[in-house]
């Protein structure tokens, strides 16, 4: 069967619900909506060279779509990405080779020289990445917590002196403290492509104004009236929430104050109708995963980030 790649059309919006259909068919542990996929493309800066692609058949039919990129805030030139899923009830044929061809030239000619893409953990997934000249390197797991069963930690009678709870909302006039913290956190985040987060409107647009990025679901920790740490919520408006980053700032490391927020957080959503929990974690990341055992999340999936020479023999 013939495979069609295109581009999404941002004007029409059964391309952002298609995409979503893909995703939430390949990973279901992420939280994705059809606001936040033409944000995506919407928001993204210049440098970025993003797309988003989608592999139709011949009858119109999304089967695939694929993220594509120059990683443009690390420090380290002509690194990007691309990264595919395909409908499991389409695989094999032919969309997933085709979105990486396409992705692949596009990379090529922004001057990309390395291209990274993160892979499920399966012998089929694997092997498809490997067929494609991609090798793997770090790993990272998916949980999820079932926020209708789950005994969540109580939060502390009282808070220590000098500690506040407010939630992203509060940043609304001035977000500037929180691009902040989310900087000096992301700096210390593991992973094998660093970034830098240097650039607040780029922030702003990318990330504050993500539709998916719920305000009032982000908890923030003040210490004497400055942030300490954060735990930022991403929701579908439905039922699923995900923390996208938790985070403390390294004067405040080792007081239990990203777990404070994480739990504000959590029983927020739980209060406002959310009933599953997802996030994410470098497996060599001990630290929150601890702490995401002791709320009592549990691995539904791992990922591995796979790497390719562009230029180089398959």
């Amino acid at each position: 069967m013939t495979v069609l790649i295109r581009d999404l059309r941002p004007a029409d919006p059964t391309d952002a619900e298609a995409v979503v259909r893909v995703r939430r068919a390949a990973l279901p542990f992420m939280v994705t909506t059809p606001a936040g996929v033409a944000h995506e493309l919407a928001g993204a800066p210049a440098a970025k060279r993003y797309r988003l692609l989608l592999a139709e058949t011949p009858d119109g039919r999304a089967i695939g779509t694929a993220q594509v990129g120059l990683a443009h805030d690390s420090p380290e030139p002509g690194q990007s990405f691309v990264n595919v899923l395909v409908d499991p009830a389409h695989r094999g044929l032919g969309a997933g080779t085709a979105l990486v061809r396409a992705a692949e030239e596009h990379l090529a000619a922004a001057g990309a020289r390395a291209s990274y893409s993160w892979v499920l953990d399966g012998p089929a997934h694997r092997a498809f990445a490997e067929r494609h000249g991609y090798r793997p390197g770090r790993s990272a797991h998916f949980l999820r917590l079932d926020l209708t069963a789950a005994a969540l930690p109580p939060l502390p009678a009282a808070l220590p002196a000098g500690v506040e709870l407010r939630p992203g909302s509060a940043f609304a006039a001035d977000p500037r403290p929180l691009f902040e913290a989310d900087a000096e956190a992301s700096a210390d985040e593991p992973g094998d492509v660093p970034a830098e987060l240097d650039d607040y409107e780029e922030w702003l647009a990318d990330v504050w104004h993500d539709p998916t990025l719920d305000h009032g679901l982000t908890t923030v920790v003040l210490v004497d009236g400055r942030v300490a740490a954060f735990s930022a919520a991403r929701t579908d408006g439905a039922t699923r929430y995900s923390s996208a980053m938790t985070g403390t700032l390294r004067a405040h490391r080792g007081r239990g104050l990203a777990k404070l927020a994480k739990t504000d957080s959590l029983h927020r959503a739980r209060a406002a109708g959310y009933t599953e929990a997802f996030t994410g974690n470098d497996t060599g990341n001990g630290p929150m995963l601890a702490i995401n055992e002791w709320f009592g999340y549990e691995i539904c999936a791992t990922e591995t980030r796979h790497t390719r020479k562009l230029g180089a023999a398959r």
